[in-house]
């Protein structure tokens, strides 16, 4: 994934109220009216939260009828997560490394 969109994903994933509206996508498709039901917020401000999702591509909107149900990108989601599982693995392969040369382990090599 590019850098410029781990940028905007991982921007808009600092929120709360647009991690929350993930979590209730994570659960089916819901309209705007439908996500803004358990917040005291507008739908204009759910509205804004979803273009935000939308841009960086964690959500997806379509037309049916008069509805514009969201979606969740679940493979949009799986890419980031795959990013942060590299980062964990470089970083417990560097620590692994200082433990062993801490521990004398690695003073032979």
């Amino acid at each position: 994934m590019p850098a410029a969109d781990l940028d905007l994903a991982f921007a808009a994933l600092g929120d709360p109220v647009r991690r929350a509206l993930l979590s209730r996508l994570a659960h089916g498709d819901a309209t705007v009216g439908e996500l803004a039901e358990p917040f005291d917020l507008t739908q204009q401000a759910i509205s804004h939260h979803v273009g935000v999702l939308r841009r960086c591509g964690l959500v997806e909107q379509r037309r049916e009828g008069t509805r514009r149900p969201c979606r969740l990108k679940a493979d949009r989601l799986a890419l980031l997560s795959t990013w942060i599982d590299d980062q964990r693995r470089t970083w417990d392969d560097r620590l692994d490394a200082l433990e062993r040369h801490l521990t004398g382990d690695g003073a032979a090599r």
